[in-house]
């Protein structure tokens, strides 16, 4: 309820003062709320090993909290609404019950896309109409997805389990394991996003394409511009290019994608090993530049913005 009225007060005044304010609130609950739920355990179980290895121990342990089912989701479309409205791209929702529908939307809400609010409030707002081809769709695409997910990613996930749980298996079953695996995390991911895409079609609510064949592209800026899209485009839009994008030095270049790519994987899973993804990203960026690559331009105020996300 916070982030409907804090969007309505953004939307609604001239006062540079008050639409700042409205939009700390918003940002200040997303995250307080977010990092509540999904990240104090992972930074006390952390600050606790590290203050252990001086002989110090913490007064309070971990909480036995449940993770609310899709938190991660719909706070990054909460922040993109009150932003949008902040940027005067999106009027602020005038009933809190269309607002609400947005943020719980259910097709898409456990595993995406990432719907920008510009996009699907619209259509919540507006009478919808169901027809017999977006009921005929919707299911190929509920039926394509299970397959996707219930047939081949389950299925490719006993062998690569077994290989890689394995300690003696050979290279060429790792290997096989390997590309099994780019395929299982394919299916499990795009099967998700059809099945949410043919609900809402029954619905007569028309959401993102969120992976176009991204193993069929050639080089790794196609790949990127094809895996995930939603969550793709929201870090550039939000998070990239907000924090300067390429339009410095080098040097900052890098760090921007740095801390792109760390709070992205942050975004998927809390675990240490997500940090490395930051640590990559310079010799990533590198390695694209050599092959010349740009990827996912855009013009912004008359410069040519030019984002390389993950």
């Amino acid at each position: 309820m916070w982030i409907f009225f804090a969007g309505w007060i953004i939307g609604n005044t001239s006062n540079q003062r008050k639409r700042k304010i409205g939009l700390a609130i918003s940002i200040t609950t997303d995250l307080g709320i977010l990092g509540f739920f999904k990240y104090f355990n992972f930074f006390i179980e952390n600050l606790s090993s590290l203050l252990g290895e001086f002989g110090i121990s913490l007064p309070f342990g971990m909480l036995q909290i449940v993770l609310p089912v899709g938190i991660s989701f719909y706070t990054f479309q909460t922040m993109s609404y009150t932003l949008d409205v902040y940027r005067g791209q999106l009027k602020p929702a005038r009933s809190y019950l269309d607002f609400a529908t947005f943020v719980s939307f259910f097709p898409q809400l456990v595993a995406g896309p990432i719907e920008r609010a510009s996009q699907l409030l619209p259509q919540i707002q507006r009478p919808r109409t169901i027809t017999r081809a977006g009921m005929e769709e919707g299911a190929w695409l509920i039926f394509w997805g299970l397959f996707k997910k219930c047939v081949i990613a389950d299925n490719l996930a006993i062998l690569v389990e077994g290989v890689f749980s394995s300690s003696g298996s050979s290279g060429a079953a790792s290997l096989v394991a390997l590309y099994a695996f780019a395929f299982q995390i394919f299916c499990d991911f795009s099967g998700y996003s059809d099945i949410a895409r043919g609900l809402a079609k029954w619905m007569g609510v028309e959401l993102m394409v969120n992976f176009r064949n991204p193993y069929f592209v050639t080089n790794p800026k196609d790949f990127w511009a094809h895996w995930h899209i939603s969550l793709s485009s929201w870090l550039r839009d939000y998070l990239y290019i907000p924090l300067g994008g390429n339009r410095k030095e080098p040097r900052r270049t890098y760090i921007n994608l740095a801390l792109t790519m760390l709070l992205g994987g942050l975004w998927h899973e809390c675990r240490m090993d997500i940090c490395d993804l930051g640590r990559v990203a310079r010799p990533f960026v590198d390695c694209l530049s050599c092959m010349g690559a740009t990827v996912l331009a855009q013009r912004n105020s008359g410069f040519r913005e030019v984002a390389v996300v993950a």
